[in-house]
């Protein structure tokens, strides 16, 4: 309830729905990355789902997929090039206010990550927790992993070894600047 002078008592409420958490991430890094090609500082794509068609219908806006399924795990979310160097990450959000729960990386993903590291590749997260997003490289959350029993990676460790990313005009996320900071 909300009392403005002068003014009836309004009921206002926020609702708060966190079935696409991850879009509004996900979008300012389609955004960045547009900028990047654009600007000739960087190739970098979103990787499409691998899935198989099993039945389609039509209806007035074409055709509709009415059931699929994923052909294999999907590894990270972007990948391209940068400075002649092969880029791949993900992005992550968590709703957790003081760490990144590691159920959110598939054994797979990290698997993955640790293959394009193996291979002179850069992999890393953007982790968006508490409303600011990180850099987290892959060797850092390796490294984590290896030398911790823990199922989630505390703030504490994101604020020290990641390097903050702040929102931008242009580009939205300036995460290039991150990569740059930690390996040119």
């Amino acid at each position: 309830m909300i009392n403005y002078p002068g003014k009836a008592k309004s009921n206002y409420t926020k609702t708060v729905n966190y079935s696409n958490r991850g879009m509004d991430l996900e979008e300012l890094i389609n955004l960045s990355n547009e900028y990047y090609l654009q600007e000739d500082i960087a190739v970098i794509y979103k990787k499409p789902t691998p899935i198989t068609i099993v039945d389609a219908s039509f209806d007035s806006h074409g055709r509709v997929i009415t059931k699929a399924y994923f052909k294999e795990p999907s590894t990270l979310d972007y990948n391209g090039l940068y400075k002649g160097r092969y880029i791949d990450f993900d992005a992550k959000v968590t709703k957790s206010k003081t760490s990144f729960p590691l159920s959110n990386l598939h054994e797979h993903q990290y698997q993955h990550m640790k293959n394009i590291i193996n291979h002179g590749g850069i992999t890393f997260l953007i982790i968006s927790i508490n409303n600011k997003y990180y850099y987290l490289d892959g060797l850092d959350i390796i490294n984590f992993i290896n030398t911790n029993d823990r199922k989630s990676i505390p703030i504490e460790y994101i604020e020290s070894k990641g390097i903050e990313i702040k929102a931008k005009i242009k580009p939205r996320l300036d995460y290039i600047k991150a990569i740059d900071e930690k390996y040119f």
